[in-house]
């Protein structure tokens, strides 16, 4: 069998395969679930969080499931990629993963059954390194190659975190560098380096397990990840569950330093001009050397938090988080300004 690199099955790649924020709400329409819809219920599919989140008395049952194309040619490093983004959700929230099932979707007439059989390792490695039982799972032979997992997670009704909680004066962080989705674009379309390439396959498999212990801070207010609508687009989702403004420096971000070059030539994924249709109205770019940055379409990105000052300063020290702005009121109407 000639075998076409992993990634030509792919029209968006990882995170970036995401539908346009306001088709997928057009879509829902009618179809989300508040937390006063049901029983027991406290997060639903109308938060734009995180996972879901069920009362069970003595604690929260979390959910999630995540998967995408492939965003990468390595299948090894696809399978951990998208496990790693997958438990993120959990850890997202302040929460403990400690059981997935994947979901597989494998050309059988057209990739080797090896290949599909190292996505699958790279998605049980992760979850053995976190200790979580990837217990079963689904397959399809479908004509995209598709990989992630749901799962299930755990998390004390204290630690729980949303994205909703921010206050004003919060400073915002982040865990992780920005670049990913700019650095997977190169490689898709043969334009990395070696030393490229490492750099994505680094920050693809480095787990946010962080959220463990952010969740457990009381002086953090609100928890997500960064994934594929971009910093500026998980932002808004903050921003706009909470009800306020927030102040970004440009100057900041934190870059994962071999993607550098690219936004300096603006080698961005097609879905990074997606994020910023979808967001543009309410953000007020004074600083366009940013642009890439924000709008770039992360996968398995770092953790974006807000925290009080005191907390935020401990975090940048103790921790290696960024500080990269601040949270105001409303008086603007949940406008991101990046000067």
């Amino acid at each position: 069998m000639d075998t076409q690199p992993l990634m030509s099955f792919s029209k968006g790649s990882g995170c970036g395969c995401k539908i346009h924020p306001a088709v997928l709400s057009e879509m829902l329409g009618d179809c989300r679930l508040s937390a006063g819809g049901f029983e027991h219920l406290v997060v639903g599919n109308d938060a734009s969080d995180d996972c879901s989140v069920y009362d069970l008395g003595s604690e929260y049952l979390l959910q999630t499931v995540d998967f995408f194309t492939p965003l990468v040619n390595d299948p090894y490093v696809f399978g951990q990629a998208a496990a790693a983004n997958a438990l993120s959700d959990i850890y997202a929230m302040g929460g403990q993963p400690i059981m997935a099932n994947a979901l597989f979707s494998w050309p059988l007439d057209a990739l080797p059954l090896d290949m599909g059989k190292q996505v699958l390792k790279g998605g049980q490695d992760i979850c053995a390194q976190q200790g979580v039982a990837l217990a079963g799972g689904h397959s399809i032979d479908g004509k995209e190659p598709l990989y992630g997992l749901s799962v299930t997670g755990r998390c004390s009704k204290t630690n729980l975190k949303t994205n909703a909680g921010a206050r004003a004066g919060d400073l915002l962080l982040l865990s992780k560098p920005l670049g990913i989705g700019m650095l997977s674009a190169a490689h898709k379309r043969g334009q990395s380096s070696p030393e490229q390439d490492k750099a994505l396959f680094a920050a693809l498999t480095r787990v946010n397990d962080l959220g463990l212990r952010l969740g457990a801070e009381t002086g953090v207010h609100a928890l997500t990840d960064v994934t594929g609508f971009g910093l500026l687009g998980h932002l808004m989702e903050m921003l706009e569950a909470a009800g306020l403004s927030a102040e970004i420096k440009a100057s900041a971000l934190p870059r994962i330093a071999e993607a550098e070059s690219l936004a300096a030539s603006f080698v961005l994924p097609d879905n990074a001009m997606r994020n910023w249709n979808a967001y543009q109205h309410k953000v007020d770019m004074q600083n366009q050397e940013a642009f890439a940055w924000m709008v770039d379409p992360q996968t398995n990105g770092g953790l974006l938090t807000a925290a009080d000052p005191e907390t935020a300063k401990r975090l940048e020290q103790d921790w290696g988080m960024v500080a990269i702005g601040e949270l105001g009121d409303s008086s603007k109407g949940s406008v991101c300004t990046v000067s």
